[in-house]
C-alpha cells in the first residue's frame, strides 16, 4: 500500500512540477535555512568539498572534536551525504561505503561486519557505538545488527576506525571502531516524510518533525516502518526470512547557556522475523526483536582549553531466536534473551602547560540479562548481573612543531577476568598543512562472552555437546601501524594505512576428555598484516570519483593445546577488496551516484560441509531527482550483477544468497 501511494505522488507531483523546476537553487553560499523558516533548503545538502571533509571534526580518535585530516588512526568518515546520496536503507548498508570494513550480508536480516580479520554473524572484535551508547550484548561480546537503527535522514556521519582502540573505548574495540552519530536536533528543523518501496525492501515510511520548546531548547520526533521481504538459498529456493520493524524517537539539545549543553534523547522499536533454521524444505519460524533507550549528556565549558562531559543511559534488548527440530528427541524450540543495560561515563579534558592536553575519565556500567532455556541450548545461570569499572588517561604532547606524542592507557574490572590493561602510544607528524604521516603502538583486549562462559547444550541426545569454560581468558592483541593521509591540490586526497597484529590466546574449541562434549579455551594464536588505501579524485565540479583497496594476510598458529577446527574458524575473510564509486551531479537537478565492489574468495572451510564463498562483484546504482525545493524522488538499484550471490555463511542447505533489488523512493521536506 505504501508503495503504491509513493509511486502515485511521484508522477503527479513530477507532473506539475515541471514548470517550477527552475525555482530549485544551489549556488554555493546560498543559506541552509530560508530567512523566516525553519525550512532545510538544497545548500544544506551539498556535496562537501575535499578540503571541507579534511576539516570535518571527528571525535573517535581522541574522544575531542579534532579535524580529520589530523586524526593520527586508520579512520574514514561516511558523511550524511554519501548515505544520502548511494541509497542506503539501513545501518549495514551505509557501513558498505567504508573502504576498511568488511560488510557481508548473511540473509535478509543478519550481516557480517569486522575491521582487518575475524569476521563472522556476530563479530566479537569491533566495538559499535551509537551517539555515545555502546551497542554490544555480553551473550556474544558482538553486535545484533538489525536492532540497531535510525531514521538514516538524521545522521550526521558515520566514523570508521581500523585499529585497537581500547585505550578510550574500551574491551572487544580491538580490530575498530565504528562510532555512529546523528544530527544535533538544532540541525534536523521543520518537517520532513520519506515513503516508497520495491522488489526487497517492499516498503517504508518515516516522519520527523523538528521545532522549538524554548528559546536555544530544540527537538525532534520521529518514526519510521519497514516491510523487507526474503532472500533466498543458494539453489534459488524461498529463505523465507522476511521480517518488518517499526521505531519511534526523540531527541531534545538545550543551549542553557554558552557553557552548558543538555541532550536528552530516545527510542523504542518492536519487530518480528521469520526464518527456516533448518535449511531448504524446512517450515519456517517466527521471531521477535524489541527494546528501547534512553540517554541523557551534560557538557560544562570551562574554557576553550577545558571541559567536562557526563552521560549516563539505559538500554533494554529482548530477543527470541528459533531454533530447528533436528529429531523427535530434539524438539524445535526458541532461545529468549532480555537484556539490560545501566551506563554512567564522565570524561574531563584540560591543557596542562603549554605542551600537554590530558583527557581523563571513568565508567561504570551493570548489565542484567535473563537466558531462557531453549531445547538444543541454554546458559548458566540463566540469570546473571555483570558490573564494569574502569578509567582511563591519556596525555597528548607536544614534542615540538607539527610533532606530537600522544600516551594513554586504561584500566578495566570484569567480573570473568579481573583487571584488563589497554595502553597506547600514538606519534603524529604534520609535515605540511595538508600532509600527516602517523605511527602507534597499541594493545587491546576481547573480554569473554556468556557464550564463551556460560554456554551448556541441555539435550543429551544432540550429537555433539557444547559447553563453555569457566577457564577461558581474554584474548589480546598487540597492533602495530604506520599511516599516511594527504591533500594534493584541491582536486586529490587520500590515505594508506599498513598493520601487523599481534593475537593470543584465541578461542579455539577443543574436547573434554572422557567425554563427547567439546569445550573452549584459549590454545590459538596469529599474526596479520595487510594495508588500506583509499582516496578521492575531483574530477570535474560536478563528477567526484573514489577509490579503494584493502589487503589482508592472516596466519594462525595452534598451541599445545590443539584446536578441532584446525585454526580454520577464525579465518573466515577475504584477501582482497576493491571498491570504486562515482558521484555525478548532472543537469535537470538529477544526480547519479554508483558503488562497485569485489570481494575475493571467502573461505569457510571449518562449517557443516567444506567450501568457500566466491568472489564476486556488485553494482549498486542510484538516480535522483530534485523536483522542487522540498521534493526529491528517487530510483535505487542494489546487486545488479547478478541474480543472487552468497556473500557469508557456510556452503550448506542453509546458506543464503542475497538478491538483486530495486525500490523507489519520495522524500519531502518543509
Amino acid at each position: 500500500m505504501v508503495l503504491r501511494v509513493a509511486l502515485v505522488l511521484w508522477f503527479a507531483t513530477a507532473a506539475a512540477a515541471r514548470g517550477r523546476a527552475e525555482a530549485l537553487s544551489t549556488e554555493p553560499g546560498s543559506s541552509p535555512l530560508r530567512q523566516g523558516t525553519n525550512v532545510q533548503t538544497l545548500a544544506a545538502y551539498k556535496q562537501m568539498s575535499l578540503e571541507e571533509l579534511m576539516n570535518l571534526d571527528v571525535t573517535s580518535v581522541s574522544k575531542t572534536p579534532e579535524p580529520y585530516g589530523q586524526a593520527p588512526a586508520a579512520i574514514q568518515v561516511i558523511t550524511s551525504d554519501e548515505i544520502r546520496r548511494f541509497g542506503a536503507s539501513s545501518i549495514p548498508e551505509a557501513l558498505r561505503l567504508a573502504d576498511n570494513l568488511d560488510v557481508a550480508q548473511a540473509s535478509s536480516l543478519s550481516w557480517d561486519i569486522s575491521a582487518r580479520g575475524f569476521n563472522s554473524s556476530v563479530g566479537n572484535k569491533l566495538l559499535v557505538l551509537m551517539d555515545g551508547r555502546t551497542v554490544y550484548t555480553p551473550l556474544l561480546s558482538g553486535v545484533i545488527w538489525n536492532v540497531q537503527d535510525y531514521l538514516l535522514e538524521d545522521l550526521d556521519r558515520i566514523e570508521v576506525i581500523s585499529g585497537p582502540g581500547g585505550t578510550l573505548w574500551g574491551a572487544n574495540a580491538v580490530n575498530g571502531v565504528i562510532n555512529i552519530v546523528s544530527k544535533n536536533a538544532k540541525d534536523t528543523q521543520g518537517f520532513y516524510a520519506e515513503a516508497g518501496g520495491g522488489t526487497f525492501l517492499e516498503d517504508f515510511v518515516g516522519v520527523r518533525y523538528g521545532g522549538t520548546l524554548a528559546s536555544n531548547v530544540y527537538f525532534r520526533v520521529y518514526g519510521k516502518y519497514f516491510d523487507r521481504g526474503s532472500e533466498v538459498f543458494t539453489n534459488g529456493a524461498d529463505a523465507g526470512d522476511s521480517w518488518n520493524r517499526g521505531q519511534g524517537g526523540f531527541r531534545i539539545d538545550a543551549e542553557a547557556s554558552t557553557q552548558n549543553l543538555f541532550t536528552l534523547q530516545g527510542d523504542v522499536y518492536g519487530g518480528n522475523t521469520h526464518v527456516r533454521p533448518g535449511g531448504v524444505g524446512t517450515p519456517e519460524a517466527d521471531g521477535r526483536a524489541s527494546g528501547g533507550n534512553l540517554l541523557g549528556r551534560w557538557s560544562h565549558i570551562f574554557s576553550e582549553d577545558s571541559d567536562l562531559n557526563v552521560q549516563m543511559y539505559y538500554d533494554r534488548t529482548h530477543l527470541a531466536a528459533p531454533f530447528q527440530s533436528f529429531s523427535t528427541l530434539i524438539p524445535a524450540g526458541t532461545l529468549f534473551d532480555d537484556l539490560d543495560t545501566f551506563d554512567l561515563q564522565f570524561q574531563h579534558r584540560f591543557l596542562w602547560g603549554n605542551r600537554q592536553q590530558i583527557i581523563w575519565g571513568g565508567e561504570y556500567r551493570f548489565t542484567h540479562d535473563v537466558v531462557g532455556e531453549a531445547p538444543l541450548v541454554a546458559f548458566l545461570p540463566p540469570t546473571l548481573d555483570q558490573n564494569l569499572y574502569s578509567g582511563f588517561l591519556q596525555d597528548e604532547i607536544k614534542l615540538r612543531e607539527r610533532l606530537f606524542l600522544t600516551l594513554g592507557s586504561k584500566l578495566e574490572h570484569y567480573d570473568y577476568t579481573g583487571f584488563e590493561v589497554e595502553p597506547n602510544g600514538r606519534l603524529r607528524w604534520d609535515i605540511t598543512d595538508r600532509q600527516m604521516l602517523w605511527g602507534a603502538v597499541s594493545r587491546a583486549v576481547r573480554t569473554p562472552a556468556r557464550y564463551d562462559h556460560d554456554l551448556y547444550e541441555p539435550n543429551p541426545n544432540y550429537f555433539l555437546l557444547l559447553a563453555g569454560n569457566s577457564n577461558f581468558v581474554s584474548e589480546t592483541v598487540v597492533a602495530y601501524e604506520l599511516g599516511y593521509r594527504a591533500q594534493l591540490g584541491q582536486k586529490v586526497s587520500g590515505s594508506l594505512s599498513a598493520f601487523y597484529n599481534d593475537y593470543d590466546h584465541l578461542r579455539s574449541l577443543n574436547a573434554v576428555p572422557g567425554t563427547s562434549a567439546v569445550t573452549f579455551e584459549n590454545h590459538l594464536r596469529a599474526h596479520t598484516g595487510g594495508f588500506e588505501l583509499s582516496a578521492d579524485y575531483q574530477a570535474l565540479d560536478w563528477w567526484r570519483l573514489h577509490g579503494g583497496y584493502d589487503l589482508l594476510k592472516e596466519d594462525f598458529i595452534i598451541g599445545p593445546g590443539g584446536d578441532l577446527n584446525q585454526g580454520r574458524n577464525e579465518a573466515a575473510d577475504p584477501q582482497n577488496q576493491f571498491f570504486f564509486r562515482s558521484s555525478m551531479d548532472l543537469p535537470w537537478h538529477t544526480k547519479f551516484d554508483a558503488a562497485l565492489r569485489w570481494i575475493d574468495t571467502v573461505h569457510n572451510n571449518s562449517g557443516p560441509a567444506p567450501g568457500a564463498v566466491p568472489s564476486y562483484a556488485e553494482l549498486d546504482v542510484r538516480l535522483a531527482w530534485q523536483v522542487t525545493k522540498n521534493l526529491e524522488l528517487s530510483l535505487v538499484g542494489q546487486n545488479l550483477l547478478h541474480d543472487h550471490h552468497p556473500e557469508a555463511g557456510f556452503p550448506n542447505a542453509s546458506q543464503e544468497a542475497i538478491q538483486r533489488s530495486v525500490y523507489g523512493k519520495m522524500s519531502f521536506r518543509w
